[in-house]
């Protein structure tokens, strides 16, 4: 079992994986797109998808607002820090992750930058931590010596729990006597039902099933910890790839924008018909079954466009925890809205 660890340390690791993974790879994927010296900026964008979920980005190229751009599908990732490394070694060409883990990977001199916000926590979209009632866990205390399941080290998952633990006065050596246990996002629920671990960390979708199901509490959840409402994922690109391909990343970024923008604005029942038919489409034999429970992107913002706040919440916490110094890194190191019209 894997316990709670520093993300600097699992970022790190997964770069230099990535960058020998890269060696292997990047000639098969440069094979099939525009090369360097082109004039043609890149058309078919691919990346990491989920199955059984569809991101923003797929729904904007559904809706037809990627205009020219495709989307290819290259499979699913264990998460966001996963993402990242495949993007920054040009295995994908943009990544979707969560906000914290950008940080640390740009901090460690990952060349990536985030252009517009890809999920985020309000009110009615946010995950949280669970148990089963019959557990007798009932505090952050009680979880010491216990197992947690997550999808991933090093992304959201983790800095969540550490924070929840932190604000209820566990030590850091208390914290290190938690056990974080990486499952898969779809068997979360199944897993904690099973007892094969004693609390797991569900998504603002998988969540309502659960509880709809009833036998399980929620011991704390991210408005709980962090306030809100804010962006907490980002989709990014390498900072090679849009220098190569300004107009596609533009084109993206202001469709991505555009798609919130009509989740927002259109009847829920009505959003729901469209992922579920996107995810039909794919002939994957997905389950559409958490998607009757989608609510919103969590994304405040007006056309997704990236706030301050939503990286500075984060670079607090890495500063705090010692795992970034204080002005190691700006905001322009780590985001633009340049792209985005909506910012405009």
């Amino acid at each position: 079992m894997k316990k709670v660890k520093k993300l600097g340390s699992f970022i790190l690791i997964t770069a230099l994986a990535g960058s020998i993974l890269a060696g292997c790879s990047n000639d098969t994927k440069t094979a099939t797109k525009n090369t360097s010296d082109s004039k043609e900026e890149d058309k078919v964008l691919q990346y990491s998808g989920a199955a059984g979920s569809v991101e923003i980005a797929e729904l904007a190229e559904d809706l037809g607002y990627l205009e020219d751009i495709k989307l290819e599908n290259t499979g699913s990732t264990s998460g966001g820090p996963e993402d990242i490394q495949l993007t920054a070694t040009k295995q994908i060409d943009f990544g979707n992750a969560f906000t914290g883990a950008v940080i640390k990977s740009i901090a460690e001199g990952v060349k990536i930058k985030s252009v517009v916000n890809s999920y985020g926590v309000n009110e009615e979209t946010r995950g949280g931590l669970f148990v089963l009632e019959e557990s007798g866990i009932k505090s952050a205390k009680d979880l010491i010596g216990k197992k947690v399941g997550v999808n991933t080290l090093g992304a959201q998952a983790e800095f969540f729990l550490v924070q929840y633990l932190r604000d209820n006065g566990l030590t850091e050596k208390e914290i290190e006597q938690v056990q974080l246990v990486v499952i898969p996002t779809a068997n979360a629920e199944q897993i904690l039902r099973s007892k094969q671990v004693d609390a797991v960390r569900l998504s603002e979708l998988s969540k309502d099933r659960a509880l709809e199901k009833g036998g399980i509490l929620e011991l704390t959840n991210d408005l709980e910890i962090y306030g809100g409402p804010f962006g907490a994922g980002t989709y990014s690109f390498a900072e090679e790839y849009i220098k190569e391909n300004p107009n596609t990343v533009k084109t993206f970024v202001n469709g991505v924008a555009k798609a919130v923008e009509w989740s927002k604005s259109t009847p829920r029942e009505e959003v729901i018909a469209r992922l579920e038919k996107i995810v039909n489409e794919r002939n994957n034999n997905e389950t559409t079954n958490n998607l009757k429970y989608w609510k919103s992107f969590g994304i405040e913002s007006t056309g997704a466009v990236i706030q301050p706040e939503d990286f500075d919440v984060w670079v607090d916490y890495l500063v705090k925890d010692g795992q970034l110094k204080e002005g190691q890194v700006t905001l322009e190191d780590l985001y633009t809205n340049e792209f985005n019209s909506y910012a405009k």
